[in-house]
Formats: C-alpha cells, structure tokens, sequence
C-alpha cells in the first residue's frame, strides 16, 4: 500500500494517491446517532394575563410546566460486531429515544448501557450481530502532523469524510468542553452532528471520537477540532 520511498521515510500516504480503501473498510462502522428527550419549562403569561394591570390587581397566575420535546443529533463507532457503539455522552444525555441509522437507511432503537459525563463518552448497545467494527488503535503513538481523517454525519446531511492533520496533542480548552480534557487537536473538517464520529489514522484505526469545535461567528468549523483520545 505504502510505496518504498514513503516507507522508509515513515510518511504514512497512500501510494496510489486516494484514501478510498481505508474509507470502505472503516466507514461502514460509523452510524449517525438521533435521540430525543422531553424537558419540562415553565409557561409564561401571554396576552391579557401578562398585562401589568392584570397582575397589580389580580397577582401572577400560576402556569402549568409546558412539555419540549428536543433533539439532538449526533454520530457513533461500531466497536464490537455484536453492538456496542461508542459516542459523545452529551449526544445522548438525558434521552428518552436513541436510535442507531446506518448508512444503507437502516434504523434500530438503541440503548445508552454506559456513560461518563466527565469525559463526554457513551456506550450505546443496538440487538443486532455480525456488525462490521473498526480497530482502536493507540493513540499515544499519533504525532503532530500525522494524516487523519474524520467520518461522521455532519449538519445532518449524511454520512462524510474530511482529512486533516494532528494539530496538537493533550490540549485542554481549561475545562470549558469537559470536566477532563487531553485532546487531540485537528484540522479535519467538523461540524454539527459529527459528535461522537471517528478519528481515524491511515493504518484505518479509531484513534479519537470527534467533540467539539471552536467555531466563528457562524459557529461552523474554522479548521479548530477536538477529539477524544481512544487511549483516555
């Protein structure tokens, strides 16, 4: 896979130029993560109720919690062929309802078995067997400019592959993502939805679940991205 001259200088390229067959063997392990959970807010006064008049004579009216239903929408890594899947906690906090979709259309009711909202990681667990798995690999021996890429459904839009390089390793934001933070830093391309997604090096394993960003105005990706570390 790896032409000589880059083998001997340790530079990890595809020697045919394409990154395509580490996609087709890693990608079917991403699957897009959709939960839902309902919060409970309290209603405020609205039309003649909310008039000050009203309330100067008469007092604030009680009222009644009004029910939200919110969504949230994320990514997961297949670690095990009979289920087990690996996202961002925060993608699934709280949730009444996840569900697994792979990326023929297939959808199944998934179960959150473990999490650590400390280090922002879930377990999820899907009934289903045979699943194809990607390979954690060791993420201690990933260096800064090392090829990555990172796969995971980003805005929603389906699932998509972006490359970058190790910007930085055991980076802390001083506890503004998470209570524990030793990321690993990247330029591949991440954005909403890619939470929970892969971090994966050329040999084609997870070294990172991709986080969080620090966006612009826009609040999308400027090319500042964290992952966390599969050896955390």
């Amino acid at each position: 896979f790896l032409s000589s001259a880059q083998a001997a200088t340790g530079v990890e390229l595809p020697a045919n130029g394409t990154f395509a067959p580490i996609v087709k063997r890693t990608a079917p392990a991403v699957v897009n993560v959709s939960s839902s959970k309902v919060v409970k807010n309290q209603g405020t006064p609205s039309g003649f109720f909310s008039d000050p008049m009203f309330r100067q004579f008469f007092g604030n009216i009680p009222q009644q919690p009004r029910e939200q239903k919110l969504h949230s929408l994320g990514s997961g890594v297949i670690v095990s062929s009979d289920g087990y899947i690996l996202t961002n906690n925060h993608v699934v906090d709280g949730a009444t309802d996840v569900k697994v979709s792979f990326a023929d259309g297939r959808e199944v009711p998934a179960k959150v078995v473990g999490a650590d909202q400390p280090t922002d990681v879930a377990v999820l667990k899907i009934d289903r067997k045979d699943l194809p798995t990607m390979p954690i690999g060791d993420s201690s021996k990933a260096e800064v400019g090392d090829i990555v890429l990172a796969i995971g459904n980003p805005l929603g839009v389906g699932q998509s592959v972006s490359m970058g390089i190790v910007s930085a390793k055991s980076r802390s934001l001083n506890g503004q993502i998470e209570a524990y933070e030793d990321f690993i830093q990247t330029d591949a391309a991440i954005n909403h939805g890619n939470s929970g997604g892969a971090l994966v090096n050329t040999r084609g394993e997870l070294i990172g679940i991709n986080t969080a960003i620090l966006g612009g105005d826009g609040g999308g990706n400027i090319g500042i991205g964290f992952a966390i570390p599969s050896n955390l």
